[in-house]
Formats: C-alpha cells, sequence, structure tokens
C-alpha cells in the first residue's frame, strides 16, 4: 500500500509547510459526502497517531489513518497551475470508479 505525490506536489507542500512554521507533513484521508459517497481531505499533520500509515515521497511525509487508506491506495497527488490563477491538488486515484459532476466527490 502507498500513495505518492509528484515534485510538483511535494515542493508545494515544503513550501506551505515552511511558511506554516509547523508541521510534520501531509495528512489524507476521505470523509463521506456529496452525492458520490467520498471526498478528499488534505491538511497539515502535525503529529503520528497511532492508527496512522506514513509514506514518504520526494522528502514529504504523507500521513494516512489506515481507516482511510484502502480508499487511496496507489494514488498519486499532483500539484497544477491552470489558466490564469488557478491552483490546486489534483488527486489521481486507481480506485475512483466514478466522480460526480461537479468532481467533488468519488465513489470507490
Amino acid at each position: 500500500m502507498a500513495v505518492s505525490l509528484t515534485p510538483a506536489a511535494a515542493k508545494r507542500v515544503a513550501n506551505m509547510l515552511e511558511k506554516r512554521g509547523s508541521g510534520i507533513g501531509l495528512r489524507l484521508g476521505t470523509r463521506k459526502s456529496g452525492c458520490s459517497g467520498f471526498a478528499y481531505v488534505v491538511d497539515y499533520a502535525d503529529g503520528i497517531g497511532e492508527l496512522d500509515r506514513v509514506f514518504e515521497s520526494h522528502g514529504v511525509k504523507i500521513i494516512v489513518d489506515t481507516g482511510g487508506l484502502p480508499f487511496i491506495d496507489g494514488m498519486e497527488v499532483d500539484f497544477v497551475k491552470t489558466n490564469g490563477l488557478n491552483e490546486g491538488f489534483e488527486f489521481n486515484n486507481p480506485n475512483v470508479k466514478n466522480m460526480c459532476g461537479c468532481g467533488e466527490s468519488f465513489t470507490v
């Protein structure tokens, strides 16, 4: 089982953690939401819990709760900039079977 970052995503996370001044990595997970079932949760990781799995990608730690890992196992997170000022994380998750029309939730 693994979750990874592209070099662009790792650089963005490292910069965000540096600006924040604290944190040990990126916390990724899922929550029940939307019309398709699940949504991604992205936050700073300030610690590692007993039920967490830790992955490292391009020098950045990714912390995932073991309960949500089956939904995002094999996922690669990218950081993309689109036309104009739009930028954000893009989730390339091989477990997704369907996404809602707005792209906010997914089914596995």
